[in-house]
């Protein structure tokens, strides 16, 4: 029996212990063929004591990728019955269309195990899509100060994987992968008031949806980008993102998102002052509500009825007058029925906060203080607020300091109350998407 030289000695170059190339080895054979096999450092010992000089071939293949060498030779290993490298004598040296086919042929196999190369298999990728789904729901209703570490890990170890080889399918979905975590992180930043990297965070998004060729995700990606524009004042960029969400590629998908692009237009289009256009796209996307499937993934990704009705109130003052505003009241209703009736890991507290706020609103555009203070006092109780709820506050306060409200009493203590509760840190405690 003969030691293994030549493989022991590449081992020691890439200074691997005989378990790390056990487990290099076992993680290659299972991503080639989806099965895991039981090898340790015992098995790699007989190696290279020689008890062992021809593993089957899906060892020696997976050998050859782990120590980057053209063939088995250069590990040393023969079949059993043959001469060791070392002992063969000197062959002639064959013709050249005898070397030009050897050539080609290794040229062949040294792509198929190219090929086969990848740092993932099937059981990561299906982890990674718990982790999103998980992290989708919860970033509804849970703090942000748990999540924002779970994300970013999450995000860092997809980027590590893309920088490594894969099969093209692997690839996509790692992408796709990427692209929602890059929303969640997008999220993150706009509710805490950076525009400027929520804007460079929903551009990953977008690249990752190209790359991809993933509909839904480009179309989520238009969707956070218009509602980045609608809280920055920029309600015609809005409005255009939106409805470019709609037709980009294969379109928006099967899901909800269309609702939710109609419902981001309509919003934006009467905020630009565009009443015919924003009335007739709201009645599209409820036409769109009651064709879509199922979404794709849960939470923040997707568009419940209650928040459509939160998007259709915040329109429809926008809208204004008097029959206008008694919709906006009842659509505004209606949110916050649905949200207080649903359970309690959906229930969002940045929605039930928007739509408390249009009904302030709304009250106040008909006269009714009273009324405005009683759903104000719904909103005062949170300890911290997003960007965009802070911004809704700020302009109810601008309204209350307007005719004719400026010189009665009550409408100075609101104002007052908004101004105390707006100076505090965004998202202390309670952290929710933008609305």
């Amino acid at each position: 029996m003969m030691a293994n030289e030549a493989l022991r000695r590449r081992r020691d170059a890439q200074r691997w212990t005989q378990a790390q190339v056990a487990e290099r080895v076992c993680a290659q054979v299972q991503a080639a063929t989806g099965r895991d096999p039981e090898l340790d450092a015992n098995w790699v010992s007989r190696l290279e004591r020689g008890a062992i000089t021809w593993p089957s071939g899906e060892y020696r293949a997976a050998l050859c990728v782990v120590f980057q060498v053209a063939n088995e030779a250069e590990l040393g290993l023969y079949p059993k019955g043959s001469a060791a490298p070392e002992e063969r004598p000197a062959a002639e040296t064959p013709p050249d269309d005898v070397r030009s086919l050897a050539a080609d042929t290794e040229l062949s196999a040294r792509l198929t195990r190219h090929a086969a190369e990848t740092n993932v298999n099937a059981l990561v990728l299906e982890e990674f899509d718990a982790d999103v789904e998980r992290l989708a729901r919860d970033f509804v209703s849970r703090p942000l100060s748990l999540l924002v570490p779970e994300i970013r890990t999450a995000r860092t170890e997809v980027f590590r994987l893309l920088e490594g080889r894969q099969q093209p399918s692997q690839t996509r979905h790692l992408y796709v992968v990427a692209g929602w975590l890059s929303g969640l992180a997008a999220h993150v930043s706009l509710d805490l008031g950076d525009r400027s990297a929520a804007a460079t965070h929903a551009r990953t998004v977008v690249q990752c949806a190209e790359i991809s060729e993933h509909s839904p995700l480009r179309a989520w990606a238009r969707s956070f980008q218009s509602l980045a524009a609608y809280w920055a004042g920029d309600y015609r960029r809005a409005g255009d993102l939106a409805q470019a969400g709609q037709s980009e590629g294969r379109g928006p998908g099967t899901g909800t998102i269309k609702a939710r692009l109609l419902s981001l237009e309509a919003r934006a289009r009467a905020a630009e002052g565009d009443n015919r256009s924003a009335l007739r796209i709201l009645a599209l996307a409820q036409e769109a509500r009651g064709a879509a499937g199922p979404d794709e993934l849960p939470g923040v990704f997707s568009f419940p009825e209650a928040k459509q009705w939160t998007y259709a109130g915040t329109t429809l003052l926008a809208v204004g007058g008097d029959e206008q505003i008694r919709h906006a009241i009842s659509a505004s209703d209606r949110a916050v029925e649905l949200y207080q009736a649903g359970p309690e890991g959906e229930r969002s507290p940045g929605d039930l906060q928007a739509a408390h706020l249009d009904l302030a609103t709304a009250y106040l555009a008909s006269g009714e203080v009273e009324g405005a203070a009683a759903k104000l006092s719904e909103v005062f109780t949170a300890e911290g607020y997003t960007a965009s709820i802070t911004i809704r506050l700020r302009n109810l306060a601008a309204l209350l300091g307007s005719e004719p409200y400026r010189g009665a009493q009550s409408a100075v203590s609101l104002r007052a109350h908004i101004h105390e509760v707006t100076v505090r840190p965004a998202l202390a405690s309670n952290p929710t998407e933008s609305r």
